[in-house]
């Protein structure tokens, strides 16, 4: 008899990629693509074991082709069925390899797992979350994971305050369709993303600025360009907020590790995502 605990406990599956200089290379979906071939010797049957459509299976094809050192798949013509797809025999090793790492990375998150088995189940869920946050890519340098503290409904926008720890607040300003749709209410867990080039950085905490969000913290890492600087404040409690701004601003402001500043940026500046 099966335990009925075990049909509710989340795993994790991996989710295999092997990408080039030049995009992504396999997949699960082109390494299935790629076994359909071998099962089938036709690229259509193949396609339609995917599922993918008939372009897009040969789109998969050529690019892979033309990543690879050799050929995985060859195509033929004539003969007494007309010709077909076959593959080839580094394609199969290919496949063999994908597979071979596939199994591994699944049993490396087993592993994990079973380290957590002690756990509730709401806590290994909140790691789960945990990794989707990791897995999220954008090119905003700040991203901070927050919630919903408040909201301020006006005619056409909406101001959003997030709690982002027990001593930081961020506002954000979007639109009512943007609010709508993202379906923000107290509480809601977002992600706002803040781009380094919109934060600047102020050290005297006397000084007012129009700016809704200040975030004060500790110089942690300065990065010297030709032109600008890349400024880190350590936030505390593992947070950090990166600003770009000119070289000539952090001489002028004296900038150096261990000082305390201020990040400042303006409410327009955030964006708000809802991880999925």
């Amino acid at each position: 008899m099966t335990d009925s605990r075990s049909s509710h406990t989340p795993r994790l599956v991996s989710k295999l990629e092997v990408s080039t200089d030049l995009g992504t290379f396999l997949g699960d979906t082109r390494i299935r693509l790629l076994e359909a071939i071998d099962q089938y010797g036709s690229i259509s049957q193949a396609a339609k074991h995917v599922p993918l459509s008939y372009k897009a299976a040969w789109d998969a094809v050529d690019a892979m082709n033309n990543l690879a050192d050799q050929p995985l798949v060859e195509r033929s013509t004539g003969g007494k069925h007309g010709g077909g797809t076959a593959l080839t025999e580094h394609g199969r090793k290919v496949i063999a390899l994908y597979r071979a790492v596939e199994a591994e990375y699944q049993a490396a998150l087993d592993r994990l797992m079973s380290q957590w088995s002690d756990m509730d189940s709401g806590n290994v869920r909140s790691f789960q979350q945990l990794l989707r946050r990791m897995a999220m890519r954008t090119t905003a340098r700040n991203q901070f994971v927050c919630t919903v503290s408040g909201l301020r409904e006006g005619e056409v926008d909406y101001e959003v305050f997030l709690r982002l720890d027990n001593h930081n607040e961020l506002v954000a300003v979007i639109t009512r369709d943007s609010a709508e749709q993202l379906g923000i209410t107290i509480g809601t867990e977002v992600v706002a993303l803040v781009k380094a080039s919109a934060v600047l950085l102020m050290t005297d905490a006397s000084l007012r600025t129009s700016a809704r969000n200040h975030l004060w913290g500790t110089v942690q890492r300065v990065v010297d360009g030709p032109v600008n600087a890349e400024v880190t404040l350590d936030l505390g409690a593992g947070k950090t907020v990166t600003a770009v701004v000119t070289r000539e601003s952090v001489v002028s402001l004296g900038v150096e590790i261990g000082q305390r500043a201020c990040a400042v940026f303006k409410s327009s500046s955030v964006i708000l995502s809802i991880l999925g």
